[in-house]
């Protein structure tokens, strides 16, 4: 017996509610080909976490899709932010787009040469076990946008068709990018896309390559963009990224026609498609989205639901639920389900709302348990069930602005008028 019959014992008391701990989903996943990167470094078909800025890393991207990936993340960095969090995996490029796509949607069951299980996107699904950190901001830049048609009709990109449930099983969001062929053409491509965790963009950019320039799909840049908000705003990714300068554009492939008061106009027909774009401001005209560079604009993902169409508020929802997650795996088999026990949960789960709240990330919470939804024989086996209700601010897309003329204003003027003429004085002839 190790309590002593005559002195002090001292327990270590668990019962107040923990804070809530965060998890980082600004980082990011790549699947692209690199067939000059150092086959050391990023062997095919495995998932390797660097930091984009790291200098040991960035010469063993090579110069291939991979690389310039990188550099579009890095370039839309905040201040005093020096690297994104990457996980890449690198696969081969085929003889052409179709087979370069297949390499990177990969097989679920296939063996890679070290005998791990899954390539290509799936691949990213062994990342938290192999690199300690998991991916939750996926693309595959310059190769969602291809289309086919069979028997007329059109097909969906093979990897926008892959990624939601690659998405689903790591809580993550992809950015996929159009064909930037025009609005029908995008509105087509949009059409294929099935889940609320895509996040549709339709933004070909000019960057700089050596002396020359190239077009390039903005989803690497719109990744970048996550990355940037999300730093400003201490990791929590309950922000949209629309309103960013995009930096290093030098030009755009489709200058959309755009005015922040007209809707028929092609970038607001985007828009209102939720496709994402990249407008150019412009200096003296006020209804553009901005007096210079170059911005992008764009607040929905892919889903059809209303209430979970804008992707800060499922984001957020992935934060809030990892929180919880974490909070409260360690009650499991810790607490009994007794008052006391059930109490220290729904402690938990207020803590994490408060947070929530204090951060401006949510506009209101409430924690409860409801008596229909639970029973007698789920509390003899150790299970009950509450609910955490809580709602993620939406971003300002929108503001109507009633301009009337002011009468009051008259009414007070008048009677400024007659204090002011009280004060003259009467003048009499002498």
């Amino acid at each position: 017996m190790t309590t002593p019959a005559y002195g002090l014992v001292f327990n270590r008391d668990n019962t107040d509610p923990r804070p809530a701990q965060a998890s980082d989903l600004s980082v990011i996943g790549l699947v692209l080909p690199g067939d000059d990167a150092d086959a050391t470094a990023f062997p095919l078909n495995e998932p390797v976490v660097f930091d984009s800025g790291d200098p040991a890393w960035l010469p063993k991207l090579g110069t291939g899709d991979l690389c310039k990936a990188i550099v579009a993340i890095d370039d839309q960095l905040a201040d005093l932010q020096t690297s994104a969090r990457i996980v890449a995996v690198r696969v081969e490029a085929g003889e052409d787009d179709e087979e370069t796509i297949a390499n990177i949607i990969g097989s679920r069951t296939a063996t890679t040469a070290a005998n791990n299980v899954g390539t290509g996107l799936y691949a990213l699904l062994r990342a938290g076990n192999q690199c300690g950190v998991i991916p939750r901001l996926l693309g595959a830049p310059g190769y969602t946008w291809q289309t086919t048609i069979v028997g007329g009709d059109i097909q969906a990109n093979p990897i926008c068709a892959a990624l939601p449930s690659v998405c689903a099983s790591l809580l993550a969001h992809a950015v996929v990018g159009g064909p930037g062929a025009g609005l029908v053409a995008a509105t087509d491509w949009f059409e294929t896309l099935g889940s609320g965790r895509l996040i549709a963009i339709d933004a070909w950019r000019r960057v700089a390559d050596g002396q020359s320039t190239r077009l390039e799909d903005g989803v690497a840049a719109v990744l970048g963009l996550f990355v940037r908000v999300d730093f400003r705003h201490g990791g929590y990714p309950f922000w949209s990224v629309s309103g960013q300068q995009v930096q290093g554009t030098i030009g755009l492939k489709n200058y959309y026609p755009f005015s922040l008061i007209d809707g028929a106009t092609t970038g607001q027909e985007l828009l209102a498609t939720h496709i994402g774009v990249i407008e150019r401001g412009e200096v003296g005209v006020e209804t553009a989205i901005a007096s210079n560079g170059f911005v992008f604009a764009g607040v929905w993902n892919a889903d059809t639901d209303p209430l979970w169409w804008m992707y800060n508020k499922t984001r957020g929802r992935d934060w809030a639920h990892l929180a919880l997650l974490k909070s409260i795996r360690l009650r499991l088999g810790v607490e009994n389900i007794t008052p006391h026990g059930v109490q220290a949960v729904l402690n938990d789960m207020v803590a994490i709302g408060q947070n929530l709240i204090q951060n401006q990330c949510s506009v209101g919470f409430k924690v409860g348990f409801e008596a229909n939804k639970n029973s007698p024989n789920d509390l003899r086996q150790g299970k009950f069930r509450a609910f955490f209700a809580t709602e993620e601010p939406a971003p300002i897309t929108q503001v109507t602005i009633d301009s009337r003329p002011n009468y009051e204003a008259l009414v007070a003027e008048l009677g400024a008028l007659v204090a002011q003429a009280a004060t003259l004085p009467a003048q009499y002839l002498q």
